[in-house]
């Protein structure tokens, strides 16, 4: 992706933000040749922390690529904030209501447009008490079976150093090592021209909260505990929001 060709506000934006992560992380990148260099892709991170997009972010972007994160639509309200976020093509998903197939059309546009579409299937941080990954929610399973796009998992560990959501902490420290890697596209190809049921939703979604928990544990050295339950895991779940 040249530079060029970003635009005004993306260049800003980068302006902005990398030299602030060049300073304040030390990057520990793998698995970048697991990313596609061109067409639609989506990317599967684990969510350890409010600060772990901005890392992810770093990490697409270091691939030639622009990375286009789902972000609850309220955000786009804020102002200024709602400004740079359309202007840098971040996509507002509305959670909960009809306006999510309006949202999942957004998606498979972007996709067929070649774009790099970030969803966090977990919905928000992880509530595990260690930071492991919790079960996840289906809107990345679900766009998946729409597209066919491949799902790259991806993990993430350090960014909790920078803000730790159990204790609200931000660390200022500079040079705090935040590792990323993408693993190899997750095998799902024995739903391909499945309807998208719940039970078929479900059994994709947990394949995939699977494999980021196993590439997550080759970066922390541990055996992963089985994915943690999140509380209330129901019919609301199944949207594209998630």
């Amino acid at each position: 992706m040249a530079h060029r060709r970003l635009g005004f506000w993306r260049r800003f934006a980068v302006g902005l933000v990398l030299p602030v992560l060049t300073v304040w992380t030390k990057r520990i990148w793998t698995g970048q040749e697991h990313v596609p260099r061109t067409g639609g892709v989506i990317l599967v991170p684990n969510h350890v922390s409010h600060f772990d997009p901005l890392v992810i972010a770093h990490f697409v972007y270091g691939l030639g690529r622009w990375p286009r994160f789902l972000g609850k639509a309220s955000l786009w309200k804020v102002p200024v904030l709602g400004f740079l976020l359309r202007k840098v093509k971040q996509i507002p998903v509305e959670r909960g209501s009809v306006e999510a197939v309006k949202s999942l059309d957004v998606l498979v546009d972007a996709l067929q447009q070649g774009a790099v579409v970030v969803i966090y299937p977990e919905g928000t941080t992880t509530r595990e008490p260690d930071l492991w990954p919790m079960r996840g929610k289906t809107g990345a399973a679900r766009l998946a079976l729409v597209t066919g796009a491949p799902v790259v998992p991806v993990a993430n560990w350090g960014p909790e150093r920078v803000f730790d959501p159990r204790t609200n902490r931000l660390n200022f420290r500079p040079r705090t090592p935040v590792r990323v890697t993408a693993g190899p596209p997750v095998d799902l190809s024995r739903w391909v021209g499945e309807a998208p049921t719940r039970a078929v939703l479900d059994d994709m979604t947990d394949t995939i909260m699977i494999a980021i928990r196993d590439l997550l544990a080759t970066v922390r050295e541990g055996d992963p505990p089985p994915l943690y339950e999140r509380v209330g895991r129901g019919p609301a779940d199944g949207g594209v929001a998630e």
